[in-house]
């Protein structure tokens, strides 16, 4: 039957995916539980919790998108049995991230001067640099737990991330319990709390994947950690300049909607929180595509490593299409559920009429989201990185951003649409990178054909 090898990858990527999501779950569960415990502290603190993440969460992307270049290498190394290579590349993945971390931290710990310069409150302001300075101390644990996350998940193994997703929760809970609300003769920091608290997960989380690489029998065979290669900087260079374009599509892509939420907010708080309502839920259901784009990668780099083009492109057209069909289910139920959902957040009734209605955009908009994290996962499998970039650029800053402002904030095409007008520019340029991508992808296609057919070699580690 035709459709069977297509059921069979399926069931490999959900496989892959499956402790991927958890992880994601239990990663976004510490960040709700961050902003009720501080929320029951004052609003200032939860307040000074948010702003602060607006401010750490892209600088610990790029990092976080630099080091994830490793993930389609260990992958092609693993799939191509080049298993003597695979703790060398991990080795200079180490050193990359001790680079790309240093400066990292230089701007987090400065970042805090902008709020003087925006006029923010001082108490507002302090607590919020208290937050950046204290988070500050877990970057090099979390820089660190991404190399070894991604060592792993290279080698199929998604297991350890599930794991340790759920230790990093465990840990989560009792320390902002302690240090939030000052027990166990600790002071009572608030939302400062959430910040130590984080930096300590972030340590734990390490410590667990540490002691997880050299137990696990899968993962002592390399021996990753039994010593470390002095550092290349040939190959150190290779590496960036394929990660540095993931962590600036990742940084694009979320500096987007921070612009946006800026330029909503003298609209009103009604305004912003109704569209923060439709954020917050499509972001949860974005784990869904994120994840399986994440499997994905991984499919594709073990194909490619063992000389199979046509399994790497039946691995990325499977995850499309499942994904695509997954998200038309979603939006489905986002579009039945709508009213209901906005009810999860609020009982305000401007807020809730404004949010259902920009869920239904939202319903259309991750159909389009699915289909471009997707295609962006599989082109990392391909170590096609530079034009993810590109893509992301053009579709979302020069096209999504500037229909969203011209249709949200001005009367030039039509009546200014408010935080409507955004929620199209997002569907633009979203639609707009998912058709670049999936071009770009049918580019590879017939590359990687062509360097099979001659016989040229489609792996070739750092």
């Amino acid at each position: 039957m035709v459709i069977r090898p297509y059921l069979a990858e399926t069931w490999h990527l959900l496989r892959l995916c499956g402790p991927i999501l958890v992880a994601q779950i239990a990663q976004t569960t510490m960040g709700f539980i961050d902003t009720v415990m501080a929320g029951q502290v004052s609003a200032v603190d939860l307040a000074a919790v948010a702003v602060a993440t607006s401010f750490w969460l892209p600088i610990i992307l790029l990092v976080q998108g630099v080091v994830m270049a490793l993930i389609p290498i260990i992958s092609q190394l693993n799939g191509a049995r080049r298993h003597g290579e695979i703790a060398g590349a991990v080795h200079q993945g180490f050193w990359l991230t001790l680079l790309v971390t240093g400066p990292a931290m230089l701007a987090l710990y400065y970042s805090p001067h902008t709020l003087h310069w925006m006029a923010v409150d001082p108490v507002l302001a302090e607590k919020t640099s208290g937050y950046l300075h204290a988070i500050l101390w877990g970057m090099p644990a979390y820089a660190l737990y991404q190399v070894l996350r991604n060592f792993s998940e290279g080698l199929s193994h998604t297991l350890p991330t599930m794991v340790i997703g759920f230790i990093g929760l465990l840990v989560n809970v009792p320390a902002n319990y302690v240090l939030i609300y000052g027990k166990l003769g600790f002071p009572a920091l608030g939302g400062v709390g959430c910040g130590y608290a984080s930096a300590l997960v972030f340590w734990a989380m390490l410590l667990a994947m540490i002691v997880y690489t050299q137990k696990s029998p899968l993962l002592t065979r390399f021996h990753v950690l039994s010593y470390l290669s002095p550092p290349d900087w040939r190959q150190v260079n290779r590496l960036f300049r394929l990660g540095l374009p993931i962590a600036l599509a990742i940084f694009c892509e979320v500096t987007l909607f921070t612009i946006v939420a800026l330029l909503l907010a003298p609209l009103g708080a009604d305004v912003v929180a109704g569209h923060q309502i439709a954020i917050n839920f499509s972001s949860m259901v974005f784990m869904l595509p994120l994840s399986l784009g994440m499997a994905l990668t991984i499919r594709v780099g073990h194909s490619l490593g063992e000389h199979q083009p046509m399994q790497a492109k039946l691995a990325s057209i499977t995850g499309i299409g499942f994904g695509c069909s997954l998200a038309i289910f979603t939006a489905l139920l986002t579009i039945i559920a709508r009213h209901w959902i906005g009810e999860i957040y609020t009982d305000n009734a401007h807020v809730l009429e404004l949010a259902s209605s920009l869920l239904l955009l939202a319903a259309l908009y991750q159909i389009s989201d699915s289909a471009q994290v997707i295609a962006a996962a599989a082109l990392r499998g391909y170590k096609d990185t530079q034009m993810i970039f590109y893509i992301t650029l053009v579709a979302y800053w020069l096209c999504g951003l500037p229909v969203g402002m011209i249709l949200g904030l001005t009367d030039w095409l039509v009546p200014a649409m408010g935080p409507h007008g955004f929620w199209v520019g997002f569907l633009v340029g979203l639609t707009i990178a998912a058709l670049m991508l999936l071009w770009r992808l049918n580019v590879i296609y017939e590359r990687v054909e062509n360097h099979s057919r001659t016989g040229q070699p489609l792996v070739d580690g750092l």
